[in-house]
């Protein structure tokens, strides 16, 4: 049998789109079923839409949450859709909370920019995490940019708008 990959949506820029009414970016749906069936994915994909929540208004017990839920996962392949701006520290409180026998690969990712809006890194970002999350042993990781960071040894750089190591 196949194994299949749990995508956890929890919001973030990934998923927004601008509402020209409140001319602002706001929340509606996933895209994912969307972006799934565009790139042709013939994986099995399990789809959680846990919260939908810029991550800079995401309270501790929604981090709590989005961790329990990913360690209570049946799939040992979890991605995780997630706001870029504390999206380390989510990663961080999970890989707290797995015990080290934990078989779970869990990989964060996001976009700078929406889904909706042109020139968006939504797609990329999440292409490298369905591909890594396949790969990579089990651990909590984010990849950003075409690039995989350990939970652990990563930061958004605010000023440059990407992640890098530290």
């Amino acid at each position: 049998m196949e194994k299949s990959i749990r995508i956890i949506t929890t919001g973030g820029t990934f998923d927004k789109l601008y509402d020209a009414v409140k001319q602002e970016l706001t929340f509606r749906e996933s895209h994912l079923p969307r972006i799934l069936n565009q790139a042709r994915v013939t994986l099995p994909i399990h789809l959680d839409a846990l919260i939908a929540v810029d991550s800079l208004a995401m309270t501790d017990d929604e981090r709590k949450m989005i961790a329990e839920n990913a360690i209570r996962s049946m799939e040992n392949m979890v991605v995780i859709i997630h706001g870029t701006d504390t999206m380390v520290k989510t990663a961080k409180l999970l890989k707290e909370k797995r015990s080290n026998d934990d078989k779970h690969v869990f990989v964060f990712t996001g976009a700078m920019v929406p889904y909706s809006l042109e020139d968006s890194d939504a797609v990329f970002n999440l292409g490298c995490a369905i591909s890594s999350v396949q790969l990579l042993p089990p651990g909590v990781y984010i990849t950003m940019g075409g690039r995989i960071y350990d939970a652990d040894h990563v930061r958004k750089n605010m000023e440059k708008g990407i992640f890098e190591a530290i």
